[in-house]
């Protein structure tokens, strides 16, 4: 038997579906608008077409990864929760231990270029 919190996501299914497709939509004419405003007053850049501005939105999610929903958020939190034991050891160093952690650094980072 179903739960009533499925029952509802169910039901809610059918309505977010076609709300995310119209806010894609309705997104891609802003970035035409935004795009078609200020570029080619700037540039030599010609003005983009609708499916253009949709298609440059999709790249820039690819490339960029915005627009995070929910948990893709979350989840880049746990990436800074595992450098929390290398933090402590960092914290429980003396002061000539730092100081020689520092110099291993600073001839890892700082090698001069080879010829």
């Amino acid at each position: 038997m179903e739960s009533t919190n499925q029952h509802q996501w169910r039901k809610r299914r059918f309505f977010f579906f076609p709300v995310f497709i119209a806010g894609l939509f309705a997104i891609s004419a802003v970035v035409m608008l935004l795009f078609n405003w200020i570029i080619p007053t700037i540039s030599t850049i010609h003005a983009l077409t609708y499916w253009q501005a949709m298609g440059f939105l999709v790249l820039s999610r690819i490339l960029f990864g915005g627009f995070r929903f929910g948990r893709h958020h979350r989840a880049a939190h746990r990436h800074f929760e595992n450098h929390a034991p290398f933090k402590d050891k960092l914290m429980d160093m003396t002061d000539e231990e730092r100081q020689q952690f520092k110099n291993q650094w600073k001839q890892r980072c700082c090698k001069p270029p080879t010829t």
